[in-house]
Parts: C-alpha cells; structure tokens; sequence
C-alpha cells in the first residue's frame, strides 16, 4: 500500500489538526490488532467487540496511525473520522483510481469465486494479478483486497457477494470494474430477497459502477432482461446466446469442450458441466483483456481453484469423494447431483450422496428442499443420507423412491445434532471402492466429515 499518512488524512476528510504532523509512509492497514505490524494503520471497526478497545493493542504491535471516530488523547497521529468503514471504502477506491489497476468483477449466486479463480489464473500468464482471497468479497473484505493488492498490479480480480440488495451496488461503486461477469442467478440468500427476481435485481447493480466503457457478461436469462443498462456492452452466454460451449465431454475427473469464438479445445482438470460455462466466461474474459489462446488454454489447464468447490479427494480407506461442501442453494445442489450421477461408478463399488440443508431460503425452505426430489436418480445414486432440518421432508420422499435400507436422515436442529451418527453411519456403509458426494451449506459442517473420512 503506498499511501502516506497525510494523503489517507485528505482522502478520508480527517476531522482532527495534522498540521503539526511530519508525514510518513504507511505499510498496510488491519482491522484485526493481532495482524498489526510495524508501520501499519489500525482501523478499528464496530462489530460484536468495538474495535476502538483494541486501539492500545495496536499501537504495542507496532501500529504508526490509527483511524478513529472517537477523539482520542494520545501521542501517537490518529484519523478522527465519522465512519471508519465509510473511510476505508472510500481510501480503496481512490487507491484503485490512483494506481489505474483495471478491475474485474464477478458476482453469481453460483460460479462466482470459481470463474474468479479462472479468470485471474487466465489474466495471471500475462499481466501482474491480484485477486480476492478466501471469502473476502463483502463491504470490508473487497476494499481490504484492494489495499492489500501487491504493488505494481495491473489487474485486480474481486468477488463480489451479496446477502441484501444493495450490497452489489456499493461495491461495484467502489471498483468501478471495467469488465462485470454475473455468472448465474438462482436462489441464494432468498430468505433476505424475498424472490428470484429481487435476486437477479441486486446482482444486476454490478453495472452501478461501470462507465459507458466497460463490458458486461451475463448469462441468458430472461429474469434479469428488465434490468439490462441501457449504456454499457452486454454480451450474453447460453446455450442459444453470442458465447457457446460445443462439443462438451464429461470425465469423472475433467471436462473438454470446445467455444464458439476459439478454435482449439479446452481441458479443465475438474468436473462438472456447469464449470464448462464458467470457464469459457473466464476464456473470454482473456480475449477482452488481449491474452493469448495459448495461455488462456495453458492456464486452464493447469487450475488453482479456492478449496472445497467441486473437489476429489480420497478416503483413508480408498474411496472417492466428491467434496462441494463450501455452500449450497437448489441451483448448485441440482447442478452437482446432475454431475455425480453422470459419472460412471467405479468396479464393484456404490455411489453415495450425503445431502445437508441449504441454509436462507426463507419461508419456503422446506419447499425448496423437497423439490430437489426431481434430481435424485434411484439408477444412478445407490444410498441417500440427508442431515439437517429442512431436508427431511425431503428423506421421507426420497425413501419411497429407492429399496428399503437405502435412505437415512439425521438430525441437526436446535434441540439435537446427529453429526456422531451420521460420521459412523457413513464410515459404516462406504467401502474402498465406492464414490460419495457431500454436498451442504459451509454451516451444515460437512467439511469436518470429509476431514474424518480422510484420517487413517
């Protein structure tokens, strides 16, 4: 970050006298006193502690500044502010400004942080990229990329997330992207939108920051057709739309396709067909940027995805998994059972889906749940094991469907949670050769089951 410490002061309009203050370079900024170290700015924000008790902290961790919205009677130069965080969003778009990184961002209820991952390995062959890191795509973890965005960046890849509308058009206000990709618009967050519609809305407002330059990729669906910019460049991707995926092939372990504006074929070394979409967005995403096919091909080839999206792993005693535990909603839940039930099972083994609940669906939670009945193929998937709540409507269903001993439903409620059972049921019934899917919200914990299945 090269800033100083007066610059920040008239960026963020610092309230308090710094007139007697020799300026000096900052090194980063942290909200976290811990991380502090020596010659950074401390930004104490308000959350379940105050982040103001934690300013003494920081100074004894080797803090050079602080931001403040209290006044404070201390030697050390501080930031008197109304809104740390206002100031924080504000010092990262001038940061972006100031240093002519070109952005990139990409929202999605699905897809999102795995076509950022494709984009920025695409970008990164050609040109000195950042990108978001782990799930720092919200109103703090966007301008905290940005200012910790390593120096001589050209091009910056930031995620952005959503739980309520308004969300997106304060961060693309803040980027101000000159290429937008809203990958896909299904049902996450739905108990905070209400419906679909509100949804494709608050993704739809990644244009608020975009000026009559940038390009704008979104998928073909009607539902975000009434709030298409009138000056901005859309293009559309879908099966009958400007970009296309051809001649798709599906491998337990990874896909060839080809597009409809390259003429060599693409490999990805994951599956599922879904991620065939993400990745020619992302291909494109290079050609706009003046990639070369044969990094963009290169790239692809050789992924680095964020952790537990679409993920093989083995079992201690051989079997395979099919991890996807980070998040779910019914789209991305369809989507991977589709997937699992394409692939072809291994010799003399079963094929195991383990399903936990979908969490901020709202109202119609169950509802939704149980409409997931439609994927679960009794041919393809040999035992169904549902955790949670809101899934077990959808148990009861799924047990008319396939022979008796085949479905099992464990609680996790407010009252009791049946993790113990449910980690010995499985370990129970998977053998060597066998494939299973898990597939549950980040909270549902299905993560710790895989790190169990994993142990010797």
């Amino acid at each position: 970050m090269k800033l100083t410490l007066l610059e920040i002061a008239r960026v963020v309009g610092a309230k308090n006298d710094l007139s007697a203050i020799e300026d000096f370079p900052l090194v980063d900024i942290e909200f976290d006193s811990r991380k502090i170290k020596e010659g950074d700015l401390f930004l104490p924000l308000k959350g379940a502690r105050d982040g103001h008790d934690f300013i003494e902290t920081a100074f004894a961790n080797g803090a050079a500044a602080t931001f403040s919205e209290k006044k404070l009677t201390i030697e050390q130069p501080y930031l008197l502010v109304d809104d740390a965080l206002k100031a924080f969003q504000d010092l990262a778009a001038y940061y972006l400004e100031r240093t002519g990184v070109d952005v990139i961002a990409v929202t999605g209820s699905n897809g999102k942080t795995t076509t950022k991952d494709m984009i920025f390995d695409i970008l990164s062959t050609t040109y000195k990229t950042y990108k978001t890191q782990g799930n720092y795509n919200n109103e703090i973890g966007l301008p905290y990329t940005v200012l910790h965005m390593p120096d001589e960046t050209e091009k910056i890849v930031l995620e952005m997330g959503q739980d309520h509308m308004g969300d997106i058009k304060l961060l693309s206000e803040i980027a101000k992207p000159q290429i937008s990709v809203v990958t896909l618009v299904g049902e996450a967050h739905l108990e905070f939108f209400g419906s679909r519609d509100k949804i494709a809305q608050g993704k739809m407002q990644i244009q608020d920051g975009m000026d009559s330059h940038g390009i704008l990729l979104l998928p073909d669906d009607e539902i975000i057709d009434p709030y298409l910019p009138e000056n901005i460049k859309t293009i559309r991707f879908g099966n009958e739309a400007e970009l296309q995926v051809t001649d798709l092939q599906e491998a337990k372990e990874s896909l060839t396709f080809k597009t409809n504006f390259m003429a060599q074929p693409i490999t990805l070394p994951v599956p599922g067909k879904y991620n065939a979409t993400n990745a020619m967005v992302a291909a494109y995403v290079g050609r706009l940027s003046a990639v070369s096919d044969a990094n963009i091909i290169s790239a692809l080839e050789n992924l680095n995805l964020t952790r537990n999206r679409t993920e093989w792993k083995k079992a201690a005693n051989g079997a395979d998994i099919l991890s996807d535990v980070y998040n779910a909603n019914p789209t991305a839940m369809r989507l991977i059972l589709e997937t699992f039930s394409s692939i072809p099972a291994n010799e003399s083994g079963k094929k195991i889906a383990v399903l936990a609940d979908m969490k901020e669906l709202g109202q119609d939670s169950v509802q939704l749940h149980t409409n997931m009945i439609m994927s679960l193929r009794p041919d393809a998937i040999d035992t169904l094991i549902f955790y949670g709540k809101d899934i077990e409507e959808l148990s009861q269903l799924a047990s008319q469907m396939f022979p008796i001993g085949h479905v099992y439903f464990f609680k996790k409620n407010e009252e009791e949670d049946q993790f113990e059972e449910l980690l010995a049921k499985v370990k129970e019934i998977l053998g060597q050769h066998d494939q299973i899917l898990l597939k549950g919200s980040n909270s549902m914990n299905l993560a710790k089951l895989v790190e169990e299945l994993e142990k010797d």
